[in-house]
């Protein structure tokens, strides 16, 4: 007889796009109760939280002090050092999403805290959660990884106004280069544009890898269309993956006349939002490291802020 697992009670601060999408999973997710919203606006708060009998909150202080088990932090990267040190530190685990912080003082005193008070502390790097990312993964395991392409580009969101590419899109790209070569990034040349936005909207960023692999990425916010590609290059095959439609295609066995044989690979129908907040409430429940720790989220910030020279 398996015996019940204690229901976590858990809140959402933030909820704009991302905040609730993650309200709406973690409504789903078992042994898990919903119980508190927070948003600056009390409409707001209270809107989405009456789609989950949850209590809505405009105060930060009362949010803190509702007893929750765990929270997502999903508020402009501005305020996610306060937010999340006050949490951590009145015992509650935490899950924020990326970029951990806005700079990186703040993003060690987040750190610090979920150690001081041994807490969970995990990075929203969703793609990490994304089925042809762990598909492509799989594929090179065994492979000398040369050179990894990725694309991620778009039109303008209008809800953009703090950050640009680099810090909105890139941060994700940033975390797969680590994650595929399990390799920090030691070398950074970064080209940026500003056309349409405040802030740069275009980033043509090459890195090298402690390991020697060359990755580069291509990001903006000025196609009409959205495109998400991956391609990794190694010694014996390229894998090519699409991170929207989650197909990945492998090409190996070059022929004298240069063709390639070719497969396609399997990636399971999964909600990487959903893995990754199921690998947040396998982390509080076990105690086991985080899917995506403190520390990898302050070296994907430490290499966008050297891309955009700060």
């Amino acid at each position: 007889m398996t015996l019940a697992q204690p229901v976590l009670k858990v809140g959402v601060a933030g909820v704009g796009v991302m905040g609730r999408n993650h309200a709406r999973v973690l409504a789903e997710l078992r042994d898990v109760e919903l119980t508190h919203i927070l948003d600056a606006d009390p409409v707001v708060a209270e809107g989405v939280a009456g789609l989950y009998t949850a209590a809505g909150v405009a105060s930060v202080e009362t949010f803190v002090e509702a007893g929750l088990d765990a929270v997502v932090v999903a508020t402009p990267n501005r305020t996610h050092g306060d937010l999340a040190v006050a949490l951590l530190e009145r015992g509650v685990h935490v899950l924020v999403e990326k970029p951990i912080a806005a700079t990186l003082e703040d993003a060690r005193r987040i750190i610090d805290a979920a150690k001081a008070n041994d807490r969970v502390l995990m990075v929203g790097q969703v793609e990490r959660f994304n089925p042809a990312i762990e598909t492509v993964r799989r594929a090179i395991a065994e492979e000398k990884v040369i050179s990894i392409q990725i694309t991620r580009v778009g039109p303008f969101p209008p809800r953009m106004g703090e950050v640009g590419v680099v810090i909105d899109l890139a941060v994700h790209d940033i975390d797969i280069i680590r994650h595929l070569t399990g390799s920090e990034i030691v070398e950074v040349q970064p080209q940026l544009a500003r056309t349409r936005a405040e802030r740069e909207d275009t980033a043509l960023l090459q890195f090298r890898t402690e390991s020697g692999v060359i990755a580069h990425i291509t990001t903006n916010w000025v196609t009409p269309y959205k495109t998400r590609t991956l391609q990794v290059a190694t010694e014996g095959k390229f894998v090519v993956a699409d991170l929207i439609t989650r197909q990945v295609t492998e090409y190996f066995g070059q022929q004298a006349d240069g063709s390639y044989q070719t497969r396609a690979l399997n990636s399971w129908p999964a909600e990487p939002l959903r893995k990754e907040l199921e690998a947040f409430v396998h982390a509080i429940r076990t105690g086991e490291t985080p899917a995506v720790t403190g520390e990898d989220g302050l070296k994907n910030l430490e290499v966008a802020l050297r891309c955009l020279g700060e």
